[in-house]
């Protein structure tokens, strides 16, 4: 009995583990095992972080912020770069400068995280090895802006704090302290901070008391629409690991409200009104996308929600929320762009018709397709996870801001 019982338990176990870590992936996925564990401790965390929030303990998204808490480093400097913590326009940043010598005026990239404007932090590692790579590699200054978060914070809150500290550090005064051109400077970001790079990118462009103006904008699987949360992208990779449609969902509506009735209008693609039809033209994948992500699938007429949610939280309408709904006219003039997505991303369509729209206004972009990963992967760059495919794409990303910063 005591062999069977034993034999039992390591057949549960070995199920409960089987569950957790197997996950059906497609066959062009770079490093799939590593793909499975890191889905699997993700997966572990938010069910922890759900079941605090059923007992009433603590936030789902404060829970999940808190197992990011765990992996933080101190702002280390080396024999390359002093690195410190301090406050542009009482925003927290972590300043990257580089101590070698340079007779030029240096490079720099503002640089904004990602965690849909409720997770992360300059201080995660992988972010810290990103700015560290790109500051030494570039002999560049990076500034990375800790943002406040929702749900504590909503929109317009993270994006007013990326946008202050942009500005702050475009003036004269700042660019001449930290000996950084005023021509040669960027703002980068990667998911929802790819999103902050975009809006911020396109409010400069409106804002007369900046004189010294953009060089580029790094967009690195941004999220830039709200409007049509079923596009091919959503509906392909509603289940693929780190960020599958119902958590994206939660982001967009936790950006904005507590409100359940907007994340349960977001989830069934009913929260727009009639009366923002007129945006859909700005997010109609139909002639947006190439015909190889297209697929099989139709294009249908969206189905109209209650103008009440759009009253209430006008913000999911707001193009400093969604870059992607301001006309043709006003991409006109934006930076060159780098641009990146993932084959298997919820968000891979927003950078694909973004993309689409900023050469058709006549902004030199660079559009980088990764086919064999998936969205977030440049956060798996640090150990224990060391994804090679994070690693290549960081060196894309910097590579290009060699040629193009």
């Amino acid at each position: 009995v005591d062999m069977g019982a034993k034999l039992l338990c390591l057949f549960l176990a070995s199920a409960l583990l089987a569950y957790y870590i197997y996950i059906p992936l497609p066959e062009d996925f770079a490093e799939p095992w590593k793909v499975m564990v890191i889905s699997a401790s993700m997966k572990s965390f938010g069910h922890l972080a759900w079941a605090m929030e059923q007992l009433g303990l603590m936030d789902y998204m404060e829970a999940l912020n808190m197992f990011v808490f765990f992996d933080r480093v101190a702002p280390t400097s080396d024999e390359n770069i002093t690195v410190m913590d301090t406050a542009f326009n009482d925003i927290a940043v972590r300043l990257y400068l580089p101590k070698k010598m340079s007779k030029e005026l240096r490079r720099a990239v503002v640089y904004i995280h990602g965690g849909g404007w409720c997770l992360g932090d300059v201080a995660g590692t992988s972010y810290d090895l990103l700015a560290r790579q790109t500051s030494n590699r570039l002999n560049a200054v990076v500034v990375s802006v800790n943002y406040r978060l929702a749900p504590k914070h909503r929109f317009p809150t993270q994006f007013e704090d990326a946008y202050s500290v942009t500005k702050f550090f475009l003036q004269s005064s700042t660019l001449s302290q930290y000996k950084v051109d005023p021509n040669r400077v960027c703002v980068a970001g990667d998911s929802a901070g790819g999103n902050l790079a975009a809006a911020v990118a396109q409010q400069l462009l409106k804002d007369s008391e900046v004189k010294n103006k953009l060089k580029a904008q790094a967009l690195i699987y941004p999220a830039l629409q709200t409007l049509h949360l079923n596009s091919p992208a959503y509906q392909d990779n509603a289940n693929k690991p780190v960020l599958p449609r119902w958590f994206m969902v939660r982001f967009w509506s936790e950006y904005f409200t507590s409100d359940l009735s907007l994340r349960e209008a977001m989830a069934s693609n009913r929260h727009v009104p009639v009366e923002a039809s007129h945006l859909f033209q700005f997010v109609n994948w139909s002639t947006l996308l190439p015909e190889e992500l297209k697929k099989d699938h139709v294009y249908t007429a969206p189905t109209y929600g209650s103008s009440k949610l759009a009253k209430k939280y006008p913000g999911f309408l707001d193009p400093r929320a969604a870059p992607l709904l301001v006309s043709d006219e006003q991409l006109q003039g934006l930076p060159l762009t780098y641009i990146l997505t993932c084959e298997h991303d919820v968000l891979r369509d927003d950078g694909v018709m973004y993309a689409v729209r900023l050469r058709a206004a006549g902004v030199p972009v660079t559009h980088i397709h990764a086919k064999d990963t998936f969205h977030g992967v440049m956060s798996f760059i640090s150990p224990p996870a060391n994804l090679a495919v994070g690693h290549r794409l960081l060196n894309r990303y910097i590579e290009w801001l060699d040629e193009n910063l």
